[in-house]
Order: structure tokens, then C-alpha cells, then sequence
């Protein structure tokens, strides 16, 4: 079965540093949420707002009040798409949420406003110059999960669709840990078709290089010393030995290709309770500038698509350079705790890289090559790797 071709990797899930889990009692329902995201009088125009307060939990399954989603196209074409979209309502999310689409054409020509925090749409399709990628971008002050959005409408939606939003309270996580992730974190999701099962698990190396490289690109950019956000094994991103966000792939198999949902969380402006990056950025520089999440994302797809097309083209090979560069494993020595008979002995390997199959390759002591594998069951992956010699 193809499936069988894909790792657990491809399925993996980030979490991030300032992110928590829901607590009950912080509570506040979709129909209170009302208050930030709906005009105040018939009067005033629609302020679209990413309050803080809407960062805590919500039950929207019990609410009558829709989630918002605002679509808008890099070109006409994509804009017809929207359109359709919006006029046969087809976007739908889980748990029976209800969903209101909206055009940005239309926000824009109602002199409806978001405000100054809120993720700007112009911004992000003035600096985009893919082909492809992000061509369809949908955003919402706020929702359960981005990566419900494209990974339930991917039938829907164009390929490589973006969706971002300023608050998210439902993310996904590893072993079904929800998340929050509060104002001041990038959470977008896209979509992403492929045919050859093998590389899929290989996928999220592409994406953290690429995010990594978009950080780079963005600080050039604006002149500003660079970032150096590092990846560790398999999807998570570090900064100054802090955890700021990681990377959730997840994939179906139908009509004989893989849809994948590919979702990024980074902590670009959301100091606690660790760092972010512009908590890094103002101590290397005097400068007031700082990041935006528009011109982090922008950047991310146009060079994911760079990265893309030469990892199918030419396999991950055409990468693995740089991304041994940006990982902070090369050279890393591990303890593999394995069972002899009744006694659980432990042996030291040192890393080497990455296999075909995107585990890590790994050389024992007595120089004999082996294969790392996570056990499934340790929330960091390092501990709990099991090993398998490679002939």
C-alpha cells in the first residue's frame, strides 16, 4: 500500500514555546469574541481585530457566531476562485463550525479597516513573486486552525492555497496535544500535491530550510543583522538555543497522489516565555525596524518554491548541503538504550546525517553505520531513538 511509504515524520507536529494548553476555565465563547471582530454600530466600518483576549480558549461548536475568512487572489484568476468560493460557500471546518467567507476586494471597497496589528494582506501580495504558492491567500482574526482550513477544503482549494491567522486556539499538535497560540506568532498552513510517496517524509526538511532561509532574506532585506534561527531534527526551530516554532506535515493518499497540509508556527513578536524573534533582533541592533509576519511569510513561499522544485527535481541531495548548515546536529553524539536479555544496555553513536528515508545516520563506536528511528513514545525525540544497522 502507498501508504505504507510514508514516515511517521510526515505526520509529525510542532509545538511551540509560548504556546499552552487550554484550560477550561479561561474560557470565552465565540458569541463574547463577537465584541472584537463585529462593527460596533451600522455606522462604523468592520474592524477585523486580533485582540489578545480572544486568545483564550473557545467552544465555537456551541456559538452562533461565524468564523471569519477573508480570501483574497495574487491575479484575477485566483480572485474568481475566491469568489466561487464565497458565492457557493464550499469552505467548511470541523466540529461544525460555521464559517463566513468574505472578499478582501469587498472589506477594501466598504472602507472596512483591520487594524494596524492585524496580519495586512497588501503587504503580503505586494512582496509575493511565486508561480504557485500563495497565489490564493485565505486569513481570519481568528480560528481553531490553519491547518483545519486547508487540510478540510483541500478538494476546494487551488494548490498551494496559504491560510494565516492572527490568533489561533485549536492548533494541532503531536499526540493530539491542543494548542493556543496567542497575538504576536506567525501560524499559516498550505497545500501541497505530490506523487512519489518516498519524499514526502522528506518534505518538512525543505520547509524548515526554507523558513530559515525566508528569515535570512527578510533581515537582508531590510538591512538589519541576520536572524540565525537553526532546525532541529525533524521539525522544530531553535534560536539562541530556545525553541521559537517547528513545523506540522500531514498527508492523505487519493487518486494516486499525496495531499499534504503543510503547517508553520513561529514566534516572531511574542517575548514569553522564552524569546521571539524580534526579541533577539533588538538586542543585535540600535534600529527600531522589525519584523512583520507578511514579510516572513512572502519570503518563506518564494523561496519554498525555489527549494521545492529542486528537491523534485534532483532530490533532497540539491539541499542537503545547506541544510546541514542551518541543522545543529552534525557531529552530535547520542545514548541508544537497547535491551540485551534482561539488562537495558547503553551505546554512544554519533550523528552523520540524514538517510534516503529522512531518518537520522548515525555511526556507532565500532564504526558500524545505523539507521535512528524515534520510538514513538518520547515527546523529545532524541531520547527514545531506537537504532537499526544499515548493512
Amino acid at each position: 500500500m502507498p501508504e505504507k511509504l510514508l514516515s511517521r515524520f510526515s505526520r509529525a507536529s510542532f509545538t511551540l514555546p509560548h504556546l499552552r494548553f487550554l484550560s477550561p476555565r479561561a474560557s470565552l465563547s465565540l458569541r463574547s469574541l463577537h465584541n472584537f471582530i463585529a462593527p460596533t454600530s451600522q455606522k462604523s466600518p468592520l474592524t477585523l481585530s486580533r485582540s489578545v483576549a480572544a486568545a483564550t480558549a473557545m467552544d465555537s461548536s456551541t456559538s452562533s457566531t461565524p468564523c471569519k475568512l477573508v480570501l483574497c487572489g495574487k491575479s484575477s484568476a485566483e480572485n474568481e476562485i475566491a469568489k466561487s468560493l464565497m458565492n457557493n460557500n464550499n469552505l467548511k471546518l470541523p466540529d461544525n463550525v460555521q464559517v463566513s467567507i468574505l472578499l478582501h476586494s469587498e472589506i477594501i471597497n466598504k472602507q472596512q479597516r483591520q487594524d494596524e496589528e492585524s496580519f495586512c494582506i497588501e503587504r503580503f501580495m505586494n512582496s509575493l513573486s511565486t508561480n504557485r504558492f500563495g497565489r490564493l491567500l485565505i486569513w481570519s482574526p481568528i480560528l481553531p486552525s490553519t491547518h483545519d482550513v486547508v487540510s478540510n477544503n483541500f478538494g476546494e482549494l487551488p494548490i498551494g492555497t496559504v491560510c494565516v491567522a492572527d490568533v489561533q486556539y485549536k492548533g494541532r499538535g503531536r499526540s493530539k496535544n491542543v494548542w493556543e497560540s496567542p497575538a504576536g506568532c506567525l501560524m499559516f498552513s498550505f497545500t501541497i500535491q505530490m506523487e512519489d510517496g518516498r519524499v514526502v517524509p522528506l518534505l518538512q526538511y525543505v520547509v524548515s530550510l526554507a523558513v530559515t532561509e525566508a528569515i535570512k532574506d527578510v533581515c537582508d532585506k531590510n538591512g538589519l543583522p541576520r536572524i540565525d534561527v537553526r532546525i532541529k531534527w525533524p521539525n522544530d526551530l531553535y534560536l539562541n538555543g530556545l525553541k521559537v516554532g517547528g513545523i506540522l506535515s500531514t498527508s492523505t493518499y487519493k487518486s494516486k497522489k499525496f495531499n499534504v497540509s503543510t503547517g508553520i508556527g513561529l514566534n516572531v513578536d511574542n517575548e514569553k516565555p522564552t524569546t521571539c524573534l524580534n526579541a533577539v533582533l533588538r538586542e543585535l541592533s540600535a534600529a527600531a525596524c522589525t519584523l512583520r509576519r507578511e514579510d516572513i511569510v512572502s519570503a518563506f513561499l518564494n523561496k519554498f518554491e525555489i527549494f521545492y522544485d529542486l528537491f523534485i527535481n534532483g532530490g533532497f541531495q540539491t539541499l542537503e548541503e545547506l541544510y546541514y548548515k542551518t541543522w545543529l546536529h552534525s557531529g552530535q553524539r547520542v545514548i541508544i538504550q537497547e535491551k540485551n536479555e534482561n539488562q537495558v544496555v547503553e551505546n554512544v553513536v554519533t550523528i552523520q546525517g540524514l538517510t534516503s528515508s529522512g531518518y537520522l545516520l548515525a555511526i556507532g563506536e565500532d564504526n558500524q553505520m545505523c539507521e535512528l528511528h524515534p520510538d514513538g513514545n518520547s515527546f523529545d525525540f532524541f531520547k527514545g531513538l531506537v537504532r537499526r544497522k544499515l548493512e
